[in-house]
């Protein structure tokens, strides 16, 4: 599309709503360079990039958020009944705990080049890397279920856990390339929330599945049944995303967005990127923080199981429903945390109460486990699940905030990272002070390390470089820019200007 046609589009779409009918659309990072200089003049305004919101950006969120749900459902499902699956495969607890863990471990090494590959390729090659690399992890899942093919199954956690890499970095990346700057937000939380529901199911269904019976043969049955089914929704889910999922929007849907667009591939260097993030202080201060408090809810998650057996003997389904209540009220927790940030703005304030009331419900949780009433431990994990769960979106979109105009990719990259190498360290050091000392003692270690990262969140610089960036873009697009101050006041006072919906 030339220059002219577009800017002739924008003025048209002002009138008229039209809808898009390409599926496809890949456009490479400096195809709109000529733009850079261009003034788009409607309604007397000067300096002004064409935006446009899609309708087919809500379609684009939910398939995300739905092969997410796939894949992160499978993060959970050997643990929540880690004493079934010892008995089938007859390995150790901790053998079991790495079903889980090798989803952290794989994380670690291959985030790095599968970020350059999504600043390179983009969202579409991502998202179809990580459909495949699932459906194929539960294809081999189902080959494996038989006693002496442990190795089997653990290849097919592999395979998934590897799509997890080209998964979890990705909401941010999907708010910020198709969603306006009073969603980016919740847009973010949506994407979010399809991985915390996959955990929710993984918590629920494999209890229910696949009972605790002492016959091999129809244990086996059950744990087949559980892998047919996790198989058929990924590769229905895969055929979709080969079919549906697009790059970018032709226009984009924000002037901080357009501004990322106008920089020439040749000028961005991966390498760079990374130094200059490592170079923030604040964000350094954030990938600590998020690390420690995600870690402690991959620690409480692996290990629910363990813990809940060990005070209520055989009851592995409330166990399962315990962490399905720890998910549920996290997810509403993101959904709120997000709507309140579109809203607010308040990246800071709200991150740091969210997180010490993290803190908080941890303490519950600990000191109520052992009292003997599961009712009291479905409220007081559920109170847990709400902040330490609603944190995750919080933590991506003060990252962007952060680092603009940096890669979300890269930003999300690290921050998850951080959450794996404390999630596998917080994992096998608490499983080893619950054999030696008991839940409690576990527990406690858990909150130590919460207390530290509320302490060090309260330290970190609120610099929202990417709400500054679009309100600077909106008040020079009214022609403010000649003979005027643009101190924090004027650029505060600027209306916000809604682009164009399609």
């Amino acid at each position: 599309m030339s220059e002219k046609q577009a800017l002739e589009d924008t003025k048209l779409n002002e009138d008229e709503t039209k809808t898009d009918t390409e599926n496809h659309v890949q456009l490479e990072a400096g195809d709109t360079e000529k733009r850079a200089g261009d003034k788009c003049e409607q309604d007397g305004k000067e300096g002004q990039l064409p935006t446009r919101l899609y309708k087919r950006r809500w379609l684009i969120v939910l398939l995300f958020s739905s092969y997410s749900l796939c894949n992160s459902f499978q993060w959970i499902q050997y643990g929540i009944i880690n004493n079934i699956f010892m008995k089938f495969y007859s390995v150790d607890a901790f053998t079991i705990d790495w079903m889980s863990m090798i989803y952290m471990l794989t994380y670690i090494p291959f985030i790095f080049p599968v970020t350059w590959l999504l600043d390179k390729k983009g969202l579409r090659v991502i998202a179809l890397v990580a459909t495949a690399l699932n459906c194929a992890g539960t294809w081999i899942k189902v080959a494996s279920v038989r006693p002496n093919l442990f190795a089997v199954t653990f290849l097919g956690q592999f395979s998934c856990s590897f799509a997890q890499v080209f998964i979890l970095g990705m909401p941010s990346r999907i708010a910020s390339v198709w969603f306006g700057s009073e969603e980016v937000s919740t847009a973010c939380s949506i994407g979010v929330f399809g991985n915390q529901l996959g955990i929710a199911i993984g918590f629920l269904v494999p209890p229910i599945l696949v009972p605790n019976v002492d016959d091999l043969d129809e244990l086996a049955h059950h744990i087949r049944v559980m892998f047919y089914i996790t198989a058929g929704v990924a590769t229905l889910l895969f055929i979709l995303v080969v079919f549906v999922f697009q790059e970018r929007p032709k226009l984009p849907p924000t002037q901080a967005q357009a501004t990322a667009r106008l920089i020439p591939p040749e000028q961005y260097s991966y390498t760079a990127s990374i130094l200059r993030l490592l170079r923030n202080k604040p964000f350094i201060l954030l990938i600590i923080t998020y690390g420690l408090n995600v870690g402690c809810f991959y620690a409480v998650g692996t290990l629910l199981n363990r813990m809940i057996i060990d005070h209520y003997p055989g009851e592995e389904v409330n166990a399962g429903r315990i962490g399905l209540t720890i998910v549920i009220a996290g997810m509403v927790g993101s959904l709120i945390c997000g709507i309140w940030l579109d809203k607010s703005k308040t990246y800071k304030q709200t991150t740091l109460a969210v997180y010490f009331m993290s803190l908080v419900g941890m303490i519950v949780y600990a000191a109520t486990l052992s009292l003997g009433h599961l009712w009291v431990v479905f409220i007081t994990a559920g109170s847990l699940g709400f902040f330490m769960t609603g944190y995750l979106p919080l933590g991506f979109e003060f990252a962007v905030e952060l680092t603009y105009p940096e890669s979300e990719g890269t930003s999300s990259g690290l921050l998850n990272c951080s959450a794996q190498v404390f999630g596998i360290i917080f994992t096998i050091c608490q499983g080893k002070i619950i054999d030696g000392f008991g839940t409690l003692a576990g527990n406690i270690f858990l909150c130590v390390f919460l207390l530290i990262g509320t302490i060090m969140t309260g330290f970190i610089k609120s610099d929202l470089r990417r709400q500054n960036a679009n309100m600077l873009a909106k008040a020079a697009a009214e022609g403010r820019l000649s003979g005027q101050d643009y101190g924090a006041t004027a650029l505060i006072s600027t209306p916000q200007t809604p682009p164009v919906q399609a």
